[in-house]
């Protein structure tokens, strides 16, 4: 039986099967899924719990051993397998259908296993565990489909975000699935449910530095050097990593660079917009930008943007902080050095 990830909690509702095969490189879903499956088996009765770690030399005969004897007291046993290579082998793979094909009494198997390849997918013990249970491949959520997937757990959690907010927190959690289920948690714990809108995710995360630095990157897009400079310098202080300013400019100057030469090419705002998510409360700062710098200057500025790199990294001299306060007001329109002539 395959699976989706968000298909797995109704069907554990409906009851345990005897083997469980979790499969990706996604490890946010990953255990996530294999959560769900150590619940379920725990409110089932299943309270004895033996891990194995297949890993190189690992001894396949003790996981065969553990389908042949009854645990103490006859509890009902959950096995894990952490199968991280995906491969387990030529004995692996015997002893994986030899279980499934027999799978032992009041026993669960749950193999958490790495990305599987095609040769593995159409392997014998990758069939048997899908004829004896369920499948569950577990894959990167891409960027075009991380707003719906925010936006199911956001209603998951009893809120109703507005098209703004989920593309707001898709926008700053750039496929990170971890960081984005804990500032959902945290936005309801702070909203208390119902309707988010931006302005409330905008507060809700204005208190982590990784989130700071976008503010950062919309003030100096409105223009407003002066701010985006006490901005820069109240980073600095709190410690956030130079590295960290620079990747939230960098990636700003290539969506800019990006949109203004589609703007010059004759595509409409509208379209450009949507397809780099500037959602409406960023049309402002985004659009002062564009009137500000023409598409060669963008260019020009993703190619200073390197040089700051440079700094940071120890390859070039100068001070990485002195370099990040030149490009932000560069950005801004207001820098501190204009070139002669």
């Amino acid at each position: 039986m395959r699976l989706r990830p968000e298909q797995l909690p109704a069907r554990l509702q409906k009851g345990l099967l005897p083997v469980y095969l979790i499969a990706g490189d996604e490890p946010f879903q990953l255990e996530e899924a294999a959560g769900s499956v150590r619940e379920a088996a725990r409110a089932a009765g299943h309270t004895s719990r033996e891990v194995f770690w297949a890993e190189t030399g690992f001894d396949w005969q003790r996981l065969a051993g553990a389908a042949d004897s009854l645990s103490l007291f006859a509890e009902k046993r959950l096995v894990e397998l952490r199968l991280p290579s995906g491969k387990p082998g030529a004995e692996g793979s015997k002893v994986l259908a030899a279980w499934c094909d027999n799978p032992p009494p009041d026993t669960v198997l749950l193999v958490i296993a790495g990305k599987l390849e095609k040769a593995q997918q159409s392997s014998k013990w990758f069939r048997a565990m899908d004829a004896a249970g369920a499948v569950i491949p577990v894959w990167p959520v891409e960027a075009a489909a991380l707003p719906g997937w925010i936006g199911r757990r956001m209603q998951a959690r009893g809120m109703q975000p507005t098209p703004e907010a989920v593309a707001l927190l898709a926008d700053r959690v750039e496929g990170n699935l971890l960081a984005a289920d804990q500032e959902l948690e945290k936005l309801r714990l702070l909203t208390g449910g119902g309707p988010v809108d931006a302005d409330q995710v905008a507060a809700a995360v204005s208190d982590s530095a990784r989130f700071d630095v976008f503010g950062l990157v919309d003030t100096a897009l409105a223009g407003d050097a002066a701010r985006a400079a006490r901005m820069l310098f109240g980073l600095r202080g709190e410690g956030v990593a130079a590295n960290l300013v620079l990747w939230a400019l960098l990636r700003e100057l290539r969506a800019l660079a990006s949109i203004s030469r589609a703007l010059a090419e004759g595509q409409p705002q509208a379209a450009v917009f949507k397809a780099h998510r500037v959602w409406d409360k960023r049309k402002g700062p985004v659009q002062a930008a564009l009137r500000r710098h023409p598409a060669r200057r963008w260019q020009a500025l993703l190619w200073q943007a390197g040089e700051v790199e440079r700094v940071i990294k120890g390859q070039a001299p100068g001070s990485p902080w002195e370099e990040l306060l030149q490009l932000t007001l560069k950005i801004a329109g207001r820098p501190l050095f204009r070139a002669a002539g």
